[in-house]
């Protein structure tokens, strides 16, 4: 883990890398966005490749759960400091890389620990993501914006939004000028309570 600032700002962003490659599309995307945020936000970068984590087990039914390892207790530290959760991961099969789902799936973990207060600590924080694709038309990434919005609205977290982008061969995504210049005023937009569609729904009808 890595800081590109340091802390004691309002905001602090936790960029969670979850691609199998080193410098991938989706992370140069994030970083570009990343080095438009105003200089005193802090920026931690968790390579989800460099940490020891196994396969995420469900052990809500059983007596004694699985301990967390030194990486799990760091990342869900991380995890739980962030105001501002980055998920950067490249679009495989229309959703997230199998690594960045894993990170995810261990949250259903973090919310049933013992004495755990995940939800309460994630609550009013603000997810956003960042994915590139080979495909021209991002409404093929739906599915993933999906996910990440109802991630946000089950934990009562603001939902920024996705900055998409175009590419397949390492490093074309600097040829996508309309994804670099969305990327320099990502952060700027704003980020609502995310909700889920029934809720949407009944406040209209409300």
């Amino acid at each position: 883990m890595t800081f590109d600032a340091a802390p004691g700002a309002d905001r602090s962003f936790l960029f969670v890398l979850g691609s199998s490659r080193a410098d991938g599309n989706s992370e140069i995307l994030a970083r570009e966005a990343a080095a438009h945020l105003p200089a005193g936000v802090s920026r931690r970068w968790v390579d989800l490749n460099r940490l020891a984590l196994p396969d995420f087990q469900d052990g809500r039914h059983e007596v004694s759960g699985r301990p967390a390892g030194e990486d799990e207790r760091l990342l869900l530290r991380a995890t739980e400091e962030a105001t501002d959760v980055v998920i950067v991961s490249p679009l495989y099969w229309y959703s997230f890389s199998a690594q960045t789902k894993r990170y995810l799936d261990y949250w259903s973990g973090w919310l049933n620990m013992p004495g755990s207060d995940f939800k309460e600590r994630m609550a009013g924080g603000t997810l956003w993501g960042v994915t590139v694709m080979a495909d021209d038309d991002h409404v093929v990434a739906d599915g993933l914006t999906t996910s990440l919005s109802h991630s946000a609205a089950y934990l009562r977290m603001r939902f920024g939004g996705v900055l998409t982008g175009t590419a397949s061969r390492p490093g074309r995504i600097r040829a996508d000028e309309r994804a670099l210049t969305a990327a320099r005023t990502f952060f700027d937009r704003p980020a609502p309570l995310a909700r889920f569609p029934y809720e949407e729904t009944a406040g209209a009808v409300a």
